[in-house]
């Protein structure tokens, strides 16, 4: 009778929520579950990308080409200078998520709310500094021309291998320009805005100047774009049927349109979660500070979002790794 009166405790215990596994609450658990859901979607998405830079890696653009701004400093080429301290400082709100949870363990209200601040703060300013980064993508700094086969063509200096921007040699043509609609059979394509300049206006700009070439999208086997003779620039220039600026989901002036799609949803997935991620943080902090946790004697919900910021970190890592520095 005994037995069976402690095999029903023990089983209500189990089955009532008492059990720990791995000696984790329940809340924990669920975050962990939730962490390593999001992982293999994470590792999908790369997946993705890899196969895709793979298929296309002798056209797929060059990061330090395409990611080289930093704020307040125009002109200056500083390729990944300004990614990398984007994860410079996500990694430090890592480092300041660590302490609260450490301070949270010891009960020390004060420096759970401080080291939670310095995490929120860290995480703001890599979503601005994301956004700042977009917004240079999409807007562009060169500009390009693409063929009718859809190759992306650029345009150096003969005499120091820089890009040159369209702006510098455009010609002026004085025509009436119609924005491509995909109902009027104009390419078949519908453009938003009507670009800077005609093709036929970088056409004659481009003859016009003895001093540009034409590098396209295509790498040699050193892993630089190959830059055409004069000769082979003007016959390839011919080809071109649609100028580009900056970069969208259909085409880009980067190269392959491939890469600015996976830029777009790779960094924007990532973007939401460390959205989600300051959001969740500022509701936490402010319950510290109203003094939630210490009347309950804990602070597990600080752990518990401390492992959910620990792994959008992990995350940007990964993508750091792949899109930018492979």
């Amino acid at each position: 009778m005994d037995a069976t009166l402690t095999n029903q405790s023990e089983n209500e215990k189990i089955w009532g929520g008492g059990n720990k596994p791995l000696n984790s609450s329940y809340g924990k658990m669920m975050m962990w579950f939730f962490i390593v859901s999001d992982a293999l979607t994470f590792s999908g998405f790369l997946a993705a990308y890899g196969f895709s830079r793979f298929k296309f890696i002798d056209s797929w653009p060059i990061a330090d080409e395409v990611f080289n701004h930093f704020p307040f400093l125009h002109g200056v080429d500083a390729p990944m200078y300004y990614v990398a301290l984007m994860t410079f400082i996500l990694i430090f709100s890592s480092v300041t998520m660590v302490l609260a949870v450490d301070a949270g363990h010891h009960m020390k209200k004060n420096k759970v709310a401080f080291y939670m601040l310095l995490t929120i703060v860290g995480g703001a300013i890599f979503l601005g500094s994301q956004a700042w980064e977009w917004k240079n993508f999409i807007n562009g700094q060169y500009g390009a021309v693409e063929t009718r086969g859809g190759q992306i063509l650029q345009f150096v200096s003969a005499d120091t291998g820089k890009r040159v921007n369209i702006t510098s040699f455009a010609a002026s043509i004085p025509t009436d320009r119609e924005q491509h609609q995909g109902r009027n059979g104009i390419w078949y394509a519908s453009e938003s805005t009507l670009p800077t300049y005609s093709v036929e206006e970088i056409k004659k700009g481009f003859i016009n100047n003895n001093d540009l070439l034409v590098k396209t999208q295509q790498l040699d086997e050193n892993g630089h774009k190959i830059v055409l003779s004069r000769e082979e620039s003007i016959s390839k220039i011919a080809q071109s049927v649609y100028v580009v600026e900056g970069a969208n989901l259909i085409r880009n002036e980067y190269g392959n349109r491939l890469f600015a799609n996976f830029f777009f949803f790779i960094t924007g997935f990532h973007g939401f979660h460390v959205l989600s991620g300051v959001l969740i943080n500022l509701i936490v902090f402010f319950n510290v500070v109203i003094g939630t946790y210490e009347k309950r004697g804990h602070y597990e919900m600080v752990e518990k979002v401390g492992l959910y910021w620990h792994f959008v970190d992990l995350v940007w890592v990964f993508v750091f790794t792949f899109f930018y520095l492979v």
